[in-house]
C-alpha cells in the first residue's frame, strides 16, 4: 500500500515512461514535418479530439471506480480478518476458563493462537501465489506442518485443523455445545473471507474493456497533434505530452488498483495486516516474543 508522504516522482511517472516516449518522438516528427517539409496538409478540427476526449474520459473514470471498488473490497475483507482474528483468540480464551486450568488448555490456545497467525500469512502469500512454508513453519508443531503440506489450498487445511481443535476441546468438556457453535460461527467468517479474497484474486477484470479504452486512447493521441498544430504551433509538443500524460497515469492507476494481490507497492497490505493480527493476538495471550509492526524499510514508501 503506499503511503502518503515520500511517494517519489520517478515512480509516478516511471509507468508511464514508455507511452510518453512514443507520444514524445510521435508528436515531434509531427511538428518537424509541419514546419519544414509539409508533405501532409492535414488539419483537424478541436473539436473531434475534445468529443473523443470527453468519451475517453468517461470510460477511465468508469474503469477507475470499478478498480478501486475491488481494491476496497480487499481492504474491507481484510479489515473482518483482523476482527474475526481477535474474536477467535477472544471466544478460546474466555471460553475455555476453568477453576483450575490445565496445562493441556493453555497448550490448546497457545496452538489456536499461533495456527490463527499462520493463517493469515499463509493466505496473504497464497493470493500473491508466493507461498514459502518456511515462513509459518515456526509457528506450527512437525505433525500439523506435515498435514498442511499434503494440501493445494495451505489457509484450508489450517482452518481444518481449528475445527478438529475445536471438535477436542468439545469432547473433552473444555467447551459446551453453544460455546463451540460460537466459535465455529467464527470458523466460518473467516472461511468467507478467504473466498473473497480468492473470489477477487480469480476473477479477472474484464479484458475487452481495457483493451478498447486503450485502444480509444491511443487513436485520441494519434489525433491530437494534428488539432493542436495551428493553435500552439511547435509548442504542440509539450502540450500533447502533458495531455496524453494525463490520461496514461489515470489508466495506469486503474490498472493497478484492479489486482490488490499482485505484491505490487499498490497492493492491500497483507502481510502488514497479517504483522499486527499477530502483535494483538501474542498479547492477548500474553506471549513473550511479541514483533514489532512492519515498517517501511529505508526510503520505502509502501509497505506489503
Amino acid at each position: 500500500m503506499l503511503l502518503k508522504t515520500n511517494i517519489p516522482i520517478g515512480y509516478v511517472f516511471g509507468k508511464i515512461k514508455f507511452e510518453v516516449f512514443f507520444v514524445s518522438v510521435y508528436a515531434t516528427l509531427i511538428a518537424v514535418e509541419d514546419t519544414f517539409f509539409h508533405f501532409l496538409d492535414l488539419s483537424i478540427p478541436l473539436s473531434v479530439p475534445m468529443v473523443l476526449g470527453t468519451v475517453l474520459s468517461l470510460l477511465l473514470a468508469f474503469k477507475s471506480n470499478q478498480a478501486y471498488d475491488r481494491w476496497w473490497e480487499a481492504r474491507i475483507v481484510w479489515g473482518a480478518i483482523v476482527n474475526d482474528s481477535r474474536s477467535l483468540i477472544r471466544q478460546v480464551l474466555c471460553f475455555t476458563e476453568a477453576p483450575y486450568p490445565s496445562e493441556e488448555v493453555t497448550q490448546l490456545v497457545e496452538r489456536f493462537t499461533n495456527r490463527q497467525i499462520a493463517w493469515c500469512y499463509s493466505l496473504g502469500m497464497s493470493l500473491r501465489n508466493k507461498m514459502d512454508m518456511r515462513k509459518i513453519e515456526k509457528y506450527l508443531p512437525q505433525e500439523e506442518i506435515s498435514f498442511i503440506k499434503k494440501h493445494s489450498n495451505i489457509p484450508n487445511a489450517l482452518l481444518e485443523l481449528h475445527a478438529r481443535d475445536l471438535r477436542h476441546a468439545l469432547n473433552e468438556g473444555w467447551l459446551n455445545k453453544y460455546q463451540q457453535v460460537e466459535i465455529d460461527a467464527t470458523l466460518t467468517r473467516l472461511t468467507d473471507c478467504m473466498g473473497k479474497c480468492e473470489r477477487i484474486k480469480n476473477t479477472v477484470f474484464p479484458v475487452t474493456y481495457t483493451l478498447y479504452t486503450h485502444f480509444s486512447l491511443f487513436f485520441f493521441i494519434l489525433l491530437l497533434p494534428f488539432a493542436l498544430l495551428e493553435i500552439f504551433g511547435v509548442l504542440e509538443v509539450l502540450m500533447v505530452i502533458a495531455i496524453s500524460s494525463a490520461f496514461f497515469l489515470i489508466e495506469k492507476m486503474a490498472i493497478h488498483l484492479q489486482d490488490p494481490f499482485e505484491n505490487k507497492p499498490t497492493d492491500t497490505p497483507v502481510t502488514a495486516i497479517a504483522r499486527t493480527i499477530e502483535i494483538n493476538l501474542k498479547q492477548m495471550i500474553e506471549a513473550k516474543n511479541v514483533p514489532q509492526p512492519v515498517q517501511p524499510v529505508g526510503n520505502s514508501f509502501y509497505v506489503l
